[in-house]
């Protein structure tokens, strides 16, 4: 005798597959009872397939970035081997070593910025997407990015252009380069948030991104044309996008904010979900909509400005990463998409920088040439293929 198995993923994830049935089906366990289940049973059983299958697929994206982590530490110009990496590990590395130098000072700090890199973008990509109901949301679709390179732009050209020295000559410069990226991110969000509010349209709202970023180049063109040589040359290689400028004492302030913003997106995980119910019914249940809204503005503003700020506008893998991970866990609970982003991303940058190592004659890529070209192609299939919103 074959019995009805209950289907996870149907509407509702409470009913059997087939049409027409009933909200009872028969025990599987022990058929000869006549007995069945309660609605609360099935719902328990649903709910226990769902986690099951999540646990799965997080172990998975975990295995296969750690996977890409080992293999990034064994990608550069300098050969050092996996039996050299663990030596490390375990302590006891020599330091007079010639690999040691390199792999302290250059190679782990680029794979730790990778991890950073990826797990920030992604999470803020997340929650814009979640903040303005918008599938195309994303730091660099809407202009976040741009925002956070023109205060980039300010600091580093803008000294310049007044007469004065280069800020980045000073023991702050790196200070700086964060405050003025977390301004500029902020502003930019801010102004897009409260357009959003009158204007619900997904194309009007991915327009004005490239509108505001078309604003912000024109104003930069202009710091460019007044700006030194030096400063010029260093601001082009910045905008290229690059994980190897970040040296460990840039890490000690780029850790402690990447986390902090990365804890906030995650103990927000409860309003997010309510969110996706629309504005009316998270305010009818009890959700203080302006303290959300201002958290995520806080939480955007900080991972999107800080990982700029250090490494140069780097694309559409804020984007990208969270509809991938939406589509693999098949829901929208933040308390899943929120650190399964943060695992995703960290994995794709880190794919993304192995490539970057492949240039011709050992020459390193731009960054953000490479997450281009693997995130475009999932941009166009998604405006193509003409895909409903997840929040609908």
């Amino acid at each position: 005798m074959v019995f009805p198995k209950v289907n996870p993923d149907s509407p509702g994830g409470d009913f059997p597959a087939w049409p027409g049935a009933t909200r009872n089906v028969w025990r599987a366990g022990k058929p000869e009872d006549g007995q069945k289940m309660s609605e609360n049973e099935i719902n328990a059983a649903n709910k226990m397939n769902k986690n099951g299958r999540s646990y799965l697929f997080f172990t998975l994206i975990l295995l296969v970035s750690l996977g890409f982590l080992i293999a990034d530490l064994l990608t550069g110009s300098t050969d050092i081997g996996f039996q050299n990496i663990m030596t490390w590990i375990s302590g006891k590395a020599d330091v007079q070593e010639s690999w040691y130098s390199a792999f302290k000072l250059f190679r782990l700090p680029r794979v730790i910025t990778a991890v950073l890199a990826g797990a920030a973008l992604s999470v803020s990509g997340l929650l814009m997407q979640t903040l303005f109901r918008n599938p195309l949301a994303g730091p660099y679709i809407l202009g976040i990015s741009s925002g956070a390179s023109l205060g980039v732009a300010m600091v580093v050209l803008g000294a310049g252009v007044v007469g004065g020295g280069s800020i980045l000559a000073s023991g702050a410069g790196s200070l700086w380069l964060v405050i003025a990226g977390a301004v500029g991110a902020g502003l930019i969000m801010l102004l897009i948030s409260l357009i959003s509010i009158r204007q619900k349209d997904i194309m009007t709202l991915l327009i004005l991104g490239v509108l505001i970023g078309a604003v912000v180049s024109a104003i930069v063109g202009l710091l460019q044309y007044l700006s030194q040589a030096s400063d010029l040359k260093l601001y082009v290689l910045w905008t290229m996008g690059s994980l190897r400028g970040v040296s460990p004492n840039d890490l000690r302030l780029l850790v402690p904010l990447i986390l902090a913003g990365l804890v906030m997106a995650w103990i927000m995980s409860k309003h997010l979900n309510i969110l996706l119910l629309g504005e009316e019914n998270a305010r009818a249940m009890g959700t203080p909509i302006m303290i959300t809204r201002i958290v995520i503005f806080v939480c955007v503003s900080l991972l999107a400005g800080s990982i700029t700020a250090f490494c140069g506008p780097i694309g559409f893998i804020g984007i990208a990463v969270p509809h991938i991970v939406r589509s693999i866990f098949r829901c929208s609970d933040h308390r899943w998409l929120v650190p399964a982003s943060i695992i995703a991303g960290a994995g794709v940058m880190l794919f993304s920088d192995m490539l970057s190592n492949f240039g011709p004659g050992n020459a390193v890529l731009p960054i953000n040439s490479i997450t281009s070209l693997v995130g475009i192609p999932f941009i166009l299939w998604l405006i193509l293929s003409k895909r409903k919103s997840f929040f609908q």
